[in-house]
């Protein structure tokens, strides 16, 4: 091959850097541009790059590549045909249909995956690629980048632990051109005043904590809730999806000691029967200290909704501390909830819900100005104002066979900003749910207070 200021020469010829004055996506304006997709469309030189960009590489750490999309993607390609390093895919964003994957390719949990990035500036992408790609238990530790603007970025990615590799900085390309008569000495020095006054600026952001969450809580149940989470060093909500009194109530004395709230369905207890199974069901939520969430999910005009709430065998309203419901009934459907909170079902968790975005954004709205609405049942993030309930987290599976999809503790804090997690089948399936459920218990404890370690969120 040429030498590397010669093949950079080769590269410029595409039109890879234009020069002059450009307003980025930021709003910044920026003296240079830079856009590396057309190296794509040179079989010679993509060819070429794969090949230098994996000489600065220690190629026994890497089991898969992966490029950030979009214009990495043939970088990443190239490199696994020189390498013979198999190749993942990772989509923009996932399928509404099919797999709805959002790695594409044949990988193992644990493998090491080398990612591949064209251009890094504030390093966003990156950060976000690797939580998605680590989130499918595969392991990042090193990045391949051609360009670096220098604004930040590579510093950030290295400060959280990764080794950054990169073929060319903006400095050095300046150079280059400088000493081939392509840039003039003014236009270097203007390049250079742009990136010491340009570094992408790092607001330190944490998420809200229980303590500052109660402080701004209104509503009882919320107080009520952050309160007992404080006190038990728990975050944990576990699911009783039985179906017979005996076994709840086995469940309940079992786990009480752990959790903060124990899930309900209360329609499926065969043998339900009010003194024998509220009544104790009471008993125990008094006893070890936890409260009772009745998870009905309404979804019916307001007048049908509170039959349902006050009246029938199971008479939900006289024990129940809170309950869910969807909104599609509107904002005034949930006025009959008026003395137990109120989580609204924002999205689900199964595969092919109907909650979409703009359903979401929604239901939010209503959420956040109901005064009887204390949080949402939500698989992405929600404002501040309202607790998260995030249900679908398990340890051990990714997902059931029949549409549930799974998530971790870690997971959850770090990337939804959650405040509870509901467990199912994790806890009331296993051999001993009691020890399940204190693993469940540390384990969601720890990942929420790492999530409150500092992110750096780019401006």
């Amino acid at each position: 091959m040429e030498s590397k200021k010669e093949f950079f020469l080769e590269c410029y010829k595409l039109g890879i850097i234009k020069f002059g004055r450009f307003t980025l996506k930021s709003g910044i304006e920026s003296p240079f541009y830079v856009d590396l997709r057309p190296l794509a469309s040179d079989p010679k030189i993509l060819k070429n790059l794969a090949n230098y960009l994996l000489e600065m590489l220690p190629l026994d750490n890497f089991d898969l590549i992966c490029g950030v999309p979009y214009a990495a993607l043939p970088m990443a390609t190239a490199m696994s045909l020189e390498s013979y390093i198999p190749l993942i895919i990772k989509r923009k964003e996932a399928k509404s249909y099919g797999t709805k994957k959002l790695i594409e390719g044949i990988y193992q949990k644990g493998q090491n995956c080398l990612l591949v990035e064209d251009v890094i500036t504030s390093g966003k992408s990156l950060v976000e690629t690797i939580a998605e790609v680590e989130q499918e238990d595969l392991k990042v530790a090193d990045i391949v980048v051609v360009l670096d603007r220098e604004q930040g970025g590579k510093q950030l990615l290295e400060s959280k632990g990764y080794r950054v590799h990169t073929l060319f900085n903006i400095s050095e390309v300046c150079t280059i051109l400088q000493e081939n008569g392509e840039l003039s000495d003014e236009e270097v020095k203007r390049i250079q005043d742009f990136l010491q006054g340009n570094h992408i600026q790092f607001e330190e952001k944490t998420r809200s904590s229980y303590e500052q969450k109660l402080e701004h809580a209104q509503h009882s149940v919320s107080k009520k809730l952050l309160e007992t989470a404080l006190a038990k060093k728990s975050n944990l909500i576990a699911s009783a999806d039985v179906t017979t009194t005996q076994e709840l109530l086995d469940l309940a004395e079992k786990v009480g000691p752990h959790i903060i709230a124990l899930k309900t369905h209360i329609d499926i207890i065969s043998d339900f029967e009010y003194e024998k199974t509220v009544v104790p069901l009471k008993l125990l939520a008094e006893k070890h200290q936890f409260l009772l969430m009745e998870d009905r999910k309404f979804a019916d005009i307001g007048n049908t909704q509170e039959l349902q709430f006050t009246s029938g065998v199971f008479k939900i309203t006289d024990w129940a501390d809170f309950i869910t419901s969807q909104v599609i009934g509107g904002f005034e459907s949930l006025d009959c909830f008026k003395n137990v909170g109120v989580v609204a079902i924002v999205g689900m968790s199964s595969k092919g819900a109907l909650t979409t975005a703009s359903y979401r954004e929604e239901a939010l709205k209503v959420a956040l100005s109901h005064p009887n609405v204390i949080g949402g049942v939500s698989q992405n993030q929600i404002p501040e104002e309202l607790l998260l309930f995030t249900p679908g987290v398990n340890l051990a599976d990714s997902g059931d066979g029949k549409g549930q999809q799974y998530n971790t503790p870690e997971h959850v804090f770090k990337m939804l900003h959650s405040d509870f997690i509901i467990v199912g089948r994790g806890i009331y399936k296993s051999e001993d749910p009691e020890t399940a459920a204190i693993t469940y218990k540390n384990e969601g404890w720890n990942a929420y207070v790492n999530s409150l370690q500092k992110n750096v969120v780019q401006d």
